[in-house]
């Protein structure tokens, strides 16, 4: 079996121009209370300001543009509980492409709706990665659409690097970049993208500790997929890392953090308090790893604010 190719500093550039006309250039936002709970500057790369209002659509958009006119008529296809989905859904738009999500049952509604307002037809599912992985095989098989997977792909995986590479231009005297993970895309991407940066940049993933086979199996060197569905707050990191996304991560990512879920909502109501906007919990994760472990070696650390869609009407801090 080939190895699959993995990306490169340059083809994150080509990715880059690809969805410039498309995507946002998201702020990056400082605030110093936040600095001095961690010890050290941080850039936050706001985006949950992006399209859909999460990170997840510099991948997509990519991905989407990406195919050749006979693939992209055909349509594409993907599973996600939300922040993916309503990416490729619009996406899929620009282009003027029919899109096809599977949605496991408990993703969020707010991510639901948000899918559903931007044309895409839903396929629901139970919310295990067996069953998500079923229920798009069975809808590629009667449709012929492509497959966009949510991070085990290359051109998403070299449109979510776009947000470090605008970081690093930015910022380019960081030592150290953040990113939540789950499946992978965006640590992957960062990991990428950092490669090509003329400064020595540390890169680092958080996630849930209990949701944890990212930190597992960068520890034992080899992939750990979770035995059952992880409960957390932080939905959009609930996917378990893939072959791809994994060979990436172990080859340049310096650490793993983990975070409790008090920690998560404890970091999650800190940024919309301190840098006034609204983030989703899998976007807290990398706030909520710093201050749980405070980074003693690193001054200026770039963090990625994955997404921000919430159901306001179950704040966690609420629950």
């Amino acid at each position: 079996m080939t190895a699959p190719t993995l990306p490169t500093a340059a083809d994150i550039g080509v990715a880059a121009d690809r969805i410039a006309p498309y995507a946002r250039r998201t702020p990056i936002l400082r605030n110093d209370a936040l600095d001095e709970m961690v010890g050290a500057q941080l850039f936050f790369k706001c985006e949950n300001l992006q399209h859909v209002g999460a990170f997840k659509f510099r991948g997509a958009c990519n991905a989407v543009f990406a195919l050749d006119e006979t693939r992209a008529q055909a349509g594409v296809a993907t599973h996600s509980s939300g922040n993916h989905a309503a990416a490729l859904a619009l996406a899929a738009r620009l282009r003027g492409v029919h899109a096809t999500i599977v949605m496991p049952e408990d993703a969020p509604n707010v991510k639901k709706r948000a899918v559903a307002e931007l044309g895409a037809e839903i396929v629901f599912c139970a919310p295990t990665q067996a069953a998500r992985e079923a229920a798009v095989e069975q809808v590629i098989a009667a449709s012929g659409a492509t497959l966009v997977h949510p991070y085990n792909d290359f051109h998403v995986i070299c449109g979510q690097g776009t947000a470090a590479r605008e970081l690093l231009e930015d910022f380019p005297n960081v030592d150290a970049l953040v990113t939540p993970v789950g499946g992978g895309g965006l640590l992957s991407g960062t990991v990428t993208a950092a490669t090509g940066h003329s400064g020595d940049v540390s890169v680092l993933g958080a996630e849930p500790a209990t949701a944890d086979d990212a930190f597992r199996s960068f520890q034992a060197n080899r992939l750990i997929e979770l035995d059952a569905p992880p409960k957390t707050i932080a939905d959009g990191l609930r996917t378990s890392l893939g072959p791809l996304t994994f060979d990436i991560i172990r080859s340049g990512v310096t650490d793993i953090l983990r975070t409790d879920e008090d920690e998560i909502r404890a970091a999650m109501r800190l940024l919309w308090e301190r840098l006034k906007i609204v983030v989703e919990p899998s976007g807290a994760v990398p706030l909520a790893a710093l201050l749980a472990n405070p980074p003693s070696r690193f001054k200026r650390i770039g963090v990625i604010i994955s997404g921000g869609n919430v159901d306001l009407d179950r704040l966690p801090w609420r629950d």
